[in-house]
């Protein structure tokens, strides 16, 4: 991931953070309904270490481009190599935006038929 991904940083007592999704996907991919909790423990970490590293790497596009905010792109850009992963991001996008537009349509005609009913 990045450069200095060979170096590992000092364990501090962490949050499991995902330990419910993590029991339910490992379960779906062939483990025990209720697996090890060192098990969950260690893929926890390393999900959130991805997910840390993977922030990290966006933040850095960022303020290569001078910008102290973070945008989707710099997600992507930083995704750019794993193209399974990208694809994911686009796929997820596009439905955000979808339900974002399906959400709308609703509440624009629930707001006409509340006028309508008010209007009798």
């Amino acid at each position: 991931m990045a450069a200095d991904a060979g170096i590992r940083r000092p364990r501090t007592r962490r949050q499991h953070l995902f330990a419910k999704e993590l029991k339910s996907l490992m379960y779906a991919f062939g483990d025990d309904p209720d697996p090890l909790p060192e098990s969950v423990q260690v893929l926890d970490e390393i999900v959130t270490d991805y997910i840390v590293d993977m922030c990290h790497d966006a933040a850095r596009m960022a303020s290569r481009g001078g910008r102290n905010k973070i945008k989707v792109d710099d997600f992507k850009f930083a995704l750019r190599k794993d193209q399974r992963k990208l694809g994911r991001v686009e796929e997820l996008l596009i439905m955000s935006k979808v339900i974002a537009d399906a959400r709308k349509q609703f509440d624009d005609k629930q707001e006409v038929s509340d006028v309508a009913s008010a209007g009798k």
